[in-house]
């Protein structure tokens, strides 16, 4: 069966993942930007699971061409990630071309020794699939999470089975981003053998003063039990 990870980037979603059933987790903050790296407290929550967690390490939203400073909280990042006993995390780096920037990630995977690696939709901007599939196998990681370069797993059904047969079993191949019950099965039939989602469904929209001044969003999401739980059902 294939292995489902989900990404969280709250307490709460953390709680409901691991009763949900995830066999790993992509641990956040901010999933409406494609997530950033999540605070102390939160990987040390997650530690406490039996479930294997890793953590995002992207200090700030936007692109993933990073600066000397960038980088440098990154480290400081995967060390707090390490201290707090969690079992991986997830990187990326870009050169402004869209190319992966090895020598930056050569840097962080080093920071990262003994720890699990994902390579996260960094990839999704490059160029080249083929040439950053044999970066990503050099550096070391376990896996690429891709949605094909499209915006959705689901859109890209094409170009992530060239990718599986570009890897040629040197490294997992993840698809994620929108990845549902009624969806998975069309992933699953190119052979993947583990799958990305968020499980996540609209929280009631906020009202008053909490909204009227930016502390919260009317489009944000939560992690929901059920989705989960389809999704795992819907991959068995």
């Amino acid at each position: 069966m294939a292995l489902l990870e989900i990404c969280v980037d709250d307490p709460a979603g953390l709680a409901v993942a691991a009763a949900a059933g995830a066999d790993r987790i992509e641990l956040c903050a901010a999933l409406s930007v494609g997530g950033l790296t999540p605070t102390a407290g939160l990987m040390h929550a997650a530690a406490q699971l039996t479930c294997p967690t890793y953590a995002m390490i992207r200090p700030r939203a936007g692109d993933f061409v990073f600066d000397a400073q960038d980088v440098a909280v990154m480290e400081a990042d995967i060390d707090a990630a390490r201290d707090a006993g969690l079992a991986g995390v997830v990187l990326g780096a870009s050169l402004p071309d869209g190319r992966l920037d090895r020598a930056v990630l050569a840097r962080l995977v080093a920071r990262a020794a003994g720890m699990g690696l994902t390579l996260h939709r960094a990839f999704d901007l490059v160029p080249d699939f083929d040439e950053a599939i044999d970066v990503a196998v050099a550096l070391g990681f376990e896996r690429i999470l891709t949605s094909g370069g499209t915006r959705s797993a689901a859109a890209g059904l094409g170009a992530l089975a060239a990718i599986q047969a570009a890897a040629r079993g040197r490294i997992s191949i993840m698809p994620g981003s929108g990845v549902t019950a009624d969806n998975v099965g069309a992933l699953l039939a190119l052979g993947f053998t583990e799958v990305h989602a968020s499980g996540g469904q609209a929280l009631p929209a906020p009202t008053g003063k909490v909204l009227d001044l930016g502390f919260d969003s009317p489009a944000r999401r939560g992690t929901s039990f059920d989705a989960i739980q389809k999704l795992r059902a819907a991959i068995k």
